[in-house]
């Protein structure tokens, strides 16, 4: 593995050098974590196991997966993905980690004018640390990053100490970043950091010229509101938000702060954004007792309860070079994500996705993926 040396820990790196591209943009393929940790994915992780081979089934129609398996979990996974393995759509790496959120504890990949790449390496706390992250132990996570550039042979841009998760960061690819205050300025992150030093931070190793400050996530969402459950950018210039035209739902005014933001601001080329709002589930995705019953929780970690909302959004997609990938929550409203998200992404087929065992873990299928940007490899 190899850090380079203009990006020492702590240090800023070469200016203008590096850029984060957007998701819509062609890549080499998707990372993913096979998911196992009880409290987590219930009932010993067979629902969320089979939903997690179905979102890697529809990315694999048109790019490589490559699946981070722990030693125990290897023989269950490749039997799990033994057709997209032989068909070389889908690779295993052992790597160890503490769950499977591969958006958040990836690295970050970026790219130069010359197409080269190399994986950001933030530093991961588990949403909040010891003041309010979701379980005691993250060390294999914070150090998933650089195992997988060391497996994908990317030298590493050492970001640390600065805490970030791939989900609170959004880019249009030309210099436009979407963040939200609920999350980057919460003390669990950066608290010794202004709000103006985070933004430069940002800036100088995503290569971005403007960074868009949402005040909002998704209501109840456990990561402090990440931009990805909230806003999304479908091309440059243009977005989907969360949204719902009911005064009574706590998102309803949440939505609309976000949505004032967005029409008073430019992007950095200067394009007013043309937003497309994304209804959320018209009625709320909430954990049931059987659903907790199922699940292990470890001293020190977040428990589920019964009756608590979860921060189901349809915003939570993946874009995959042939398709786009979305969720669908056994909800009258999924019939019109799916007809908004078609019409914002004509060029790709859609691959609807039954994502209640996912949401049930905490997130979503964006949440579960990292693209890794790069020439797109021949299927």
């Amino acid at each position: 593995m190899r850090i380079l040396k203009e990006d020492c820990r702590g240090a800023l790196p070469a200016p203008g050098r590096w850029r984060m591209p957007g998701e819509f943009e062609p890549h080499e393929g998707c990372l993913m974590i096979w998911p196992c940790r009880p409290g987590s994915w219930n009932y010993g992780a067979r629902e969320a196991q089979e939903a997690f081979v179905r979102v890697a089934e529809a990315i694999g129609e048109s790019e490589r997966i490559y699946m981070l398996v722990s030693e125990a979990e290897r023989e269950k996974a490749s039997r799990a993905l033994e057709g997209l393995i032989k068909s070389g759509r889908a690779v295993l790496l052992p790597i160890e980690t503490d769950d499977a959120w591969a958006r958040d504890v990836g690295p970050t990949v970026v790219v130069d004018a010359q197409g080269e790449r190399a994986g950001i390496d933030w530093q991961f706390n588990a949403w909040g640390g010891d003041y309010d992250g979701l379980y005691r132990e993250w060390s294999r996570d914070d150090a998933a990053a650089a195992a997988v550039c060391r497996a994908l042979g990317l030298p590493v841009l050492e970001a640390r100490p600065f805490v970030l998760e791939g989900g609170s960061i959004h880019s249009d690819g030309e210099g436009t970043l979407l963040v939200t205050e609920a999350c980057l300025l919460s003390p669990g992150r950066n608290p010794s950091m202004t709000k103006a030093e985070i933004e430069e931070t940002l800036k100088a190793w995503l290569g971005a010229k403007k960074v868009i400050w949402l005040p909002h996530g998704i209501y109840n969402d456990e990561t402090n509101e990440h931009v990805d459950n909230v806003c999304a950018f479908v091309r440059p210039g243009e977005v989907v938000l969360a949204w719902t035209d009911d005064p009574s739902d706590p998102q309803h005014a949440m939505s609309q702060a976000d949505l004032a933001v967005l029409e008073g601001e430019r992007d950095a080329k200067g394009r007013p954004f043309i937003v497309h709002k994304l209804p959320i589930p018209s009625r709320p995705v909430c954990m049931t007792q059987k659903d907790v019953d199922g699940f292990v929780f470890e001293p020190g970690e977040d428990v589920r309860e019964a009756g608590e909302r979860l921060a189901a959004s349809y915003v939570n997609f993946y874009i995959s070079n042939g398709g786009i990938i979305f969720p669908q929550f056994g909800d009258p409203m999924d019939e019109e994500a799916a007809r908004i998200l078609g019409a914002c992404f004509p060029e790709r087929r859609p691959y609807p996705i039954d994502a209640m065992a996912i949401i049930k873990g905490g997130g979503n299928i964006h949440c579960i993926t990292q693209q890794i940007p790069g020439q797109p490899r021949r299927m």
